[in-house]
C-alpha cells in the first residue's frame, strides 16, 4: 500500500466494473452485506445530519446515501464519476442536484457543505489522502465527513476472517444474487486489499479533522465514521 493509499492505477478497472454492475448493484450489495448495508447507512447519518443541512453525497452511485440524508431533511447534492450512476439515480426519482466528479477534485467551492457523506465509496478513491483533503476543503467550519464502508480490522484474527469472507464467500453470494453481472463484485476484494486498517484510517482522518468517531460492526468488517472539521 502506498503512503496515500487508494486504488491508484487500478481505479479505471474498478470504475468499469461498477458501470457494468449497475443493473444489479443494490440487490447484490444488500446480499453481500448480509442485509446490513441500509442499517449501516442509517447509523452513520443518524444524529449527524439534520434538516436544512447542505450535504454532498460523494461517490453517490445510485443514491442510497442521498435518500437517507434527504429523509433527515437535508438538501443533497450528488457527485459521482459515472454519469450512468447519476442517470440511474434520477430515473429512480432521486430529488437532488447532481455533478460528475472524482473525490480528488470535487467540483465545488470551499466551505460549500455542512456535511459530506460517502456510502461504500471512499474505498474507491484514486488517492485516499487527497480525497480526505478535498472533503475537508468543501466542508464549512464545524462540518462533518460521514463514511460508511467496509472495515479492515486491526486485529489479525478478525482481519483474516473478513479477508476470507471477501475473497472466498462474498463472490459466491454475489454470483447467486446477481448472476453473470454479480461476478464483477469479486473486484471488491482488490479494493479491500488497498484499504487501510481501521486504526490507520482513523489516523489519516485526524491529519485533517479535529475529532473522529469510529464505530464497527460485523467483527470490524464494517465501519461507520464521523470526522468533524
Amino acid at each position: 500500500m502506498t503512503s496515500d493509499a487508494g486504488l491508484g492505477r487500478e481505479w479505471g478497472g474498478v470504475i468499469r466494473v461498477l458501470e457494468d454492475v449497475i443493473p444489479v448493484y443494490d440487490r447484490v450489495n444488500r446480499v453481500i452485506s448480509l442485509g446490513r448495508d441500509a442499517s449501516h447507512r442509517r447509523r452513520g447519518i443518524e444524529g449527524r445530519i439534520s434538516g436544512g443541512d447542505r450535504v454532498l453525497d460523494a461517490g453517490s452511485g445510485l443514491g442510497a446515501m442521498t435518500a437517507v440524508a434527504a429523509g433527515a431533511g437535508a438538501s443533497v447534492t450528488m457527485c459521482d464519476p459515472l454519469l450512468p450512476m447519476l442517470r440511474g439515480a434520477a430515473g429512480r426519482g432521486a430529488d437532488a442536484a447532481a455533478a460528475c466528479g472524482v473525490f480528488e477534485k470535487l467540483p465545488f467551492r470551499d466551505g460549500a457543505f455542512d456535511a459530506v457523506v460517502c456510502g461504500y465509496s471512499l474505498r474507491d478513491a484514486i488517492n485516499l489522502r487527497r480525497a480526505i483533503s478535498e472533503a475537508h476543503r468543501v466542508l464549512a467550519g464545524g462540518g462533518r465527513l460521514v463514511v460508511v464502508d467496509l472495515g479492515k480490522p486491526d486485529g489479525p484474527v478478525q482481519r483474516a476472517g473478513v479477508s476470507f469472507y471477501l475473497r472466498c464467500i462474498m463472490p459466491l453470494l454475489a454470483l447467486a444474487a446477481g448472476g453473470r453481472l454479480g461476478a464483477g463484485f469479486a473486484a471488491i476484494y482488490g479494493t479491500y486489499r488497498r484499504w487501510p486498517r481501521n486504526g490507520v484510517l482513523r489516523e489519516m482522518l485526524l491529519e485533517r479533522f479535529e475529532r473522529v468517531e469510529l464505530e464497527t460492526d460485523l467483527a470490524g468488517g464494517a465501519v461507520m465514521i464521523a470526522a468533524y472539521k
